[in-house]
């Protein structure tokens, strides 16, 4: 009875680990479009020029 449930343990452990890899694969997408879409252009161009400020 031990030796199942370790068997159990190591497959729940990677059916766990495979649902969050899969999620976090895949859920980066949306959120980058959503950040986008809030950011006015005109932040945007200031960032872009203190990014080049910093790099001269």
């Amino acid at each position: 009875m031990e030796k199942w449930l370790v068997i159990l343990g190591i497959w729940a452990m990677c059916a766990t680990c495979a649902v969050l890899f899969i999620r976090g694969a895949t859920g980066g997408s949306g959120k980058r479009e959503a950040v986008e879409k809030r950011t006015r252009p005109a932040s945007r161009a200031s960032a872009g020029d203190t990014r080049a400020a910093l790099n001269d």
